[in-house]
């Protein structure tokens, strides 16, 4: 038996946040949770997720998901379900069975998603697995290229279509990335002195409901729509400049905010929740920037500082209730840990 296990990190939107769907900038940072998926040679096609609370069930013969299935299993095995099929139509047989285990848990604490690009992280993982299981990498390095194609088109398609695939990429390549939609990714460093991390805010959210409402603003309001979106994509293209130091992050962050409140205010999706207001307000009282990252929502926030304040901020943070997560100086884009 062939056993390979593939491991892929999550995501966060540091800015670009909705600007990115229109062909801006998105500045991103690979977390430190990771996707871990593990594929072995079996006789027949079986599935374990235990981060979606999902035992082991057995799959068709081509590793389709089995008629009967209830309509939330099925809902939340999309995502595998399309990664299966893009691997096999970019490789000229099938890949064999598979005994698989995805596991996603690191991205969930006390029941609640963390809003770290869980479903980026496994189709990437996923992905690259089926493509080991083969033996099509084996040996050799990855092909980051063919591995963002193929997860970014499955992803895409198990959201319905939405998706700017900027988590994806950054699961791809780790590190911190600059990215505009559909285009290679390109490289970038946060400035010295500034210190970033993330903070949960209490409660998850949907992208794909919070990015659908503000599709139905640009239906129904096109003009005031473009107004929001041109001032997020103005202040996205700024980003390379900003990144030269601490202070131009900082104020750059700031000018983001409020530019997505406008945003959550016409379009009347929940971006910018009040939990992300007292966070806010609790940041600017010790002199750091807050934001939303991602979609917004219920998911999680930013706090941006001076380096030296970051154990202080951390701590302030975490006596005011909020889930404190560090923000890693280097996180590996998808490896394969052992083959």
């Amino acid at each position: 038996m062939t056993t390979v296990r593939v491991s892929a990190p999550g995501k966060l939107f540091l800015l670009g946040e909705y600007a990115v769907l229109e062909g801006a900038p998105a500045l991103l940072v690979a977390a430190g949770q990771r996707a871990v998926v593990t594929a072995k040679t079996a006789p027949t096609w079986h599935l374990t997720a235990p981060g979606l609370g999902v035992g082991t069930i057995t799959l068709g013969a081509d590793g389709s998901l089995p008629p009967g299935l209830e309509e939330d299993l099925s809902r939340q095995l999309t995502l595998f379900d399309s990664v299966r099929r893009r691997v096999d139509s970019h490789v000229d047989s099938p890949t064999g069975p598979q005994e698989l285990v995805v596991d996603s848990t690191a991205f969930r604490h006390d029941g609640n998603k963390l809003g770290l690009g869980s479903s980026a992280a496994v189709a990437v993982a996923l992905t690259t697995a089926l493509i080991c299981a083969r033996g099509d990498v084996r040996g050799r390095s990855l092909d980051r290229d063919t591995i963002f194609r193929l997860a970014n088109e499955a992803h895409r398609s198990a959201q319905g279509g939405s998706g700017s695939g900027g988590d994806v990429a950054a699961s791809v390549r780790g590190g911190v990335i600059l990215y505009r939609r559909d285009h290679t990714p390109h490289v970038a460093a946060l400035p010295a002195g500034l210190g970033v991390f993330a903070v949960a805010t209490g409660s998850g959210s949907s992208t794909v409901e919070l990015v659908g409402q503000v599709a139905e603003y640009r239906r129904n309001r096109p003009e005031a729509y473009r107004r929001d979106l041109d001032a997020l994509s103005r202040l996205a293209e700024s980003v390379t400049a900003a990144l030269g130091s601490a202070a131009g992050v900082l104020a750059l962050m700031d000018e983001y905010f409020h530019a997505l409140v406008e945003l959550a205010q016409h379009s009347g999706a929940e971006i910018v929740t009040e939990r992300h207001r007292e966070l806010r307000r609790l940041a600017a009282e010790s002199g750091a920037v807050f934001k939303p990252s991602g979609a917004g929502g219920g998911d999680l926030g930013l706090v941006f500082g001076k380096l030296e304040d970051v154990d202080v901020l951390q701590s302030t943070f975490t006596e005011a209730g909020a889930l404190v997560i560090p923000v890693p100086s280097d996180s590996d884009g998808v490896k394969v840990e052992t083959s």
